[in-house]
């Protein structure tokens, strides 16, 4: 089987090992995955994270989900994101795409990238309790700035989608829309 990466080429998906998660739990994500396209067309994202959790069934305390993920908390200080759509496949594949071939300029204001899989990805857990407040928005912008000099095309950069860490700096947890390359998949998505 074959990924798209953010630079438009397809690889070898990543083998679905790792030395944090159980091959239960890597069994578990592979069902879920393979039922991807099958929960998507006539249910809203409430019933399709209510699909995936029961398809799931892991014992981790699920802290967050959007239309294309859901996130749980391994209580060891790092997150699992599961995809819950073709775009959360690639916003996973991406993050690890990004993480592992960015520069290292920009490398320490993205959260970072543990292990990942088919379908999943383990990151470092950030604070996201980021205050809606004039100072945290100009932080923002710095940080969108520091990305576009680096070559990278920060989509869907925001407060939700950024944290700190233990440095008190902010980090992004959220970099599955960004891209590296023009012929990126997300790209092509949002097009």
């Amino acid at each position: 089987m074959l990924w798209p990466i953010n630079n438009g080429k397809e690889r070898m998906q990543q083998p679905n090992k790792s030395a944090m998660l159980s091959m239960q739990e890597i069994k578990a994500i592979e069902s879920w995955i393979s039922q991807i396209g099958i929960f998507q067309i006539y249910i809203t994202a409430g019933q399709l994270v209510s699909a995936a959790r029961k398809t799931l069934k892991l014992k981790y305390k699920m802290i967050g989900h959007g239309f294309n993920r859901v996130v749980y908390d391994l209580n060891n200080g790092y997150i699992l994101k599961i995809a819950l759509s073709q775009v959360g496949l690639i916003s996973n594949a991406n993050e690890a795409y990004i993480y592992n071939n960015c520069n290292e300029e920009v490398k320490k204001y993205l959260c970072p990238v543990k292990e990942y899989g088919t379908g999943w990805i383990i990151m470092k857990k950030v604070d996201t309790k980021v205050p809606f407040a004039i100072k945290e928005y100009t932080k923002l912008i710095k940080l969108e700035l520091k990305f576009l000099r680096h070559g990278i095309i920060p989509i869907d950069l925001r407060l939700d989608n950024v944290g700190y860490n233990e440095n008190d700096e902010m980090v992004v947890s959220d970099y599955g829309l960004f891209t590296m390359d023009l012929k990126s998949p997300v790209l092509r998505w949002l097009v």
